[in-house]
């Protein structure tokens, strides 16, 4: 039509504001890297069986195998349902899991749906007869905390601080060797599903070190909109798996001891996501309409004890001086003090445990003044982020055309959890505090 002209959209790609280091680092490394030349996975390459834990997978094939934890010939092993489904054609191999915490229910929850006839039964998406490549789905690796109800492993230690373990060490050590061994000491790249820790629940997030360049590249192919960059903590499987240059992310969705069906959905939105961006499965990767890459965050804690009362959830958009929660004390009935944004920004984690304390932390606050109408833009009547994947299914887009905008600031403490630390439970009946003293919970 003639006397109209279109107005192009305006692009917000280059991630300026982040830290000038990190910046750097993150565009060497992406600059450095170069994607593999792997003939082993073209199509007219050999392909033929795979073994796990002895035991042997045929081409086109899906078995589940019983791996034990421990090798004992006395006592409990352990054993901990792996399934593997062995595609056809020659392709890369990927481990997914869950329940690395034992409390944390959204891992375990996604791969089960994963592995339901849902997904794997003839022409659907998991169907090993049409798949490339190798997929390890393990829902649950901490099988005793899990009975447990409990984040650790009987001996009181955190599996997720024990990579890539001891054979003769301790008992989460001996663990953590094991799976290291037949898990992910040979994987091509890793997806590990948590949830967060006791007291408070996360938005879906992930979690990623974006200058390792395997590592950020399959933090965007999962498809949703918030990447946290983080350096992984001593121990971790991220940490473990980094140092052997094999891509890995932490996905961040709910909380402990509950199911949060929306954190599921987008983890499986997010696992289909990456394996078809493996090119192991048919069909084309689901973008979101913009990523945001975030390098800090603020803590906001609470300024008196008592009764929490959050009037918002995780995934808010909140405007500054917006109220966020309020604290009460039954014994002194009247008074109360407000917890407010302290600027725009999105809740990307909040307190679930009523019973608070001064100092212990109220929310987990991700300032994006800049940009807030890219998140304005796609929220639910009460206010609520709606992440890609979350609302059915969500348009095709190409990877060029996806907005990328980053969010300044550094990790107060060090990491992305450092300032809302979990004590060990004394028992379970006991309500959870939060310490600083404690060993911080990734995912």
């Amino acid at each position: 039509m003639a006397g109209k002209k279109r107005k192009a959209k305006a692009k917000i790609r280059v991630a300026h504001e982040l830290p000038r280091r990190r910046r750097n680092a993150i565009q060497e490394a992406m600059a450095a890297h170069k994607p593999e030349d792997r003939p082993e996975w073209d199509r007219g390459a050999k392909w033929s069986n795979t073994r796990f834990y002895r035991k042997i997978i045929k081409p086109g094939t899906m078995r589940t195998v019983h791996m034990p934890l421990l090798e004992t010939d006395l006592g409990d092993s352990w054993p901990i349902p792996v399934t593997i489904l062995h595609g056809s054609r020659p392709g890369p191999t990927i481990t997914i899991l869950g329940g690395v915490h034992g409390d944390e229910l959204t891992g375990p929850s996604t791969c089960t749906h994963l592995l339901s006839n849902a997904f794997t039964d003839e022409g659907k998406p998991l169907d090993p007869t049409k798949m490339a490549g190798t997929i390890r789905i393990v829902p649950i690796v901490n099988l005793p905390g899990y009975r447990a109800k409990s984040r650790y492993f009987p001996d009181g230690r955190d599996l997720n601080r024990h990579f890539p373990g001891d054979p003769k060490g301790s008992t989460t050590k001996r663990v953590a060797a094991q799976a290291w061994k037949y898990l992910f000491s040979d994987a091509d790249a890793i997806v590990d599903l948590h949830s967060a820790g006791k007291g408070r629940s996360n938005m879906p997030q992930i979690r990623a070190n974006l200058a390792h360049a395997g590592s950020n590249i399959l933090a965007k192919a999962f498809g949703i909109e918030i990447i946290l960059d983080s350096k992984p903590p001593s121990g971790s499987l991220r940490k473990a798996a980094i140092a052997l240059d094999i891509p890995v992310v932490t996905y961040e969705g709910g909380g402990a001891n509950t199911l949060d069906h929306e954190s599921v959905k987008v983890a499986m939105h997010g696992v289909l996501n990456v394996l078809r961006s493996f090119r192991m499965i048919d069909g084309n990767p689901l973008r979101p309409r913009f990523r945001m890459l975030a390098s800090g965050s603020h803590w906001l804690r609470a300024g008196e004890g008592g009764l929490l009362d959050m009037f918002v959830s995780a995934g808010s958009v909140m405007r500054e001086g917006e109220v966020i929660a309020t604290i009460s004390d039954p014994g002194t009935p009247g008074i109360t003090v407000d917890i407010v944004a302290p600027e725009d920004g999105l809740l990307i984690g909040a307190a679930t445990n009523p019973f608070t304390a001064a100092g212990m932390p109220v929310g987990h606050f991700l300032p994006v003044s800049k940009h807030l109408k890219l998140l304005s833009d796609q929220i639910d009547t009460n206010g609520k982020f709606l992440v890609c994947g979350s609302q059915g299914e969500a348009v095709w887009r190409e990877e060029q055309d996806i907005d990328e905008v980053a969010v300044e600031g550094d990790w107060s403490g060090g990491s992305v959890d450092s300032e809302w630390t979990i004590t060990k439970e004394i028992n379970e009946t006991q309500a959870d505090t939060f310490s600083d003293n404690e060993e911080e919970a990734e995912a």
